[in-house]
C-alpha cells in the first residue's frame, strides 16, 4: 500500500530492522509456536522476514507491492518463497500453513472490509489447529504524522477479538500497550 517518503525511509532503515529483531517480533510471538511452515502476509521491506526465516524450516511471504516482491526475491533467493499477491485474496491453497503472521501492516490494508477478508483468508490457508498471530500499531499524534499521505486504516485492538471470531477463529487473545498491540487466534481443529 502507498507509503510516503519518510515512512519508507524509516521502515527500510537499520534502526527499524534492529527494533523488529530485538523487540517487535520477540514480543509479538512470545509463547507462539510457528510450526514447520509459516506464511507472512505483508513483509514490506523484509525486516520481519529476515528474522522469521531463522524461526521456521519453511517460510512463504506474500507481498502486495510488485517492486517489493522482486526486491525480496532477490534478497532471499531460495530460502523464502516470495509471492506477489494480496493478503485479502491469497493465491494459495487451503490448509497449507501451520501459522500465518503479519506485523505492523494491517493498518496499510485499505479498508475494514479488506482487513476482514484478510482475516478470512488467513483462516482458510491455515491447517486445522494453526495459529494466526502478529502485531500492529495504535494511533497517536506521531503515528498519524508518519502516515501523512499513506493508506492508514487503524485496527482498534478492542474490536479485533470480535472480528477474528467472526472470521471463524477461536482462542483469540489481544494484548495492547500504549503504542502497539499483539494478537493470536487459532483455526479450530
Amino acid at each position: 500500500m502507498p507509503m510516503n517518503w519518510v515512512h519508507r525511509q524509516l521502515c527500510s532503515s537499520r534502526l527499524w530492522a534492529w527494533g523488529v529483531a530485538n523487540k517487535g517480533i520477540p514480543w509479538a510471538l512470545d509463547g507462539i509456536s510457528l510450526g514447520e511452515h509459516a506464511l507472512e502476509i505483508g513483509p514490506g521491506f523484509g525486516a520481519t522476514t529476515r528474522v522469521l526465516r531463522h524461526r521456521v524450516p519453511r517460510l512463504t511471504a506474500v507481498e502486495v507491492d510488485e517492486a517489493s516482491t522482486e526486491t525480496l526475491r532477490a534478497e532471499f533467493g531460495d530460502t523464502v518463497r516470495v509471492i506477489h499477491g494480496d493478503g485479502a485474496a491469497l493465491p494459495l491453497p487451503a490448509d497449507e500453513f501451520d501459522s500465518v503472521v503479519c506485523f505492523t501492516m494491517l493498518h496499510h490494508v485499505p479498508s475494514v472490509s479488506s482487513q476482514d477478508r484478510l482475516f478470512a483468508e488467513a483462516l482458510r490457508v491455515l491447517r486445522p489447529g494453526g495459529v494466526f498471530a502478529g502485531s500492529d500499531s495504535r494511533t497517536s499524534f506521531l503515528f498519524r504524522q508518519l502516515h501523512r499521505g499513506d493508506t492508514m486504516v487503524v485496527v482498534p485492538p478492542e474490536t479485533l477479538p470480535a472480528r477474528l471470531r467472526a472470521a471463524g477463529f477461536t482462542d483469540v487473545t489481544v494484548l495492547a500497550k500504549s503504542d502497539e498491540f499483539r494478537f493470536s487466534a487459532h483455526k479450530p481443529d
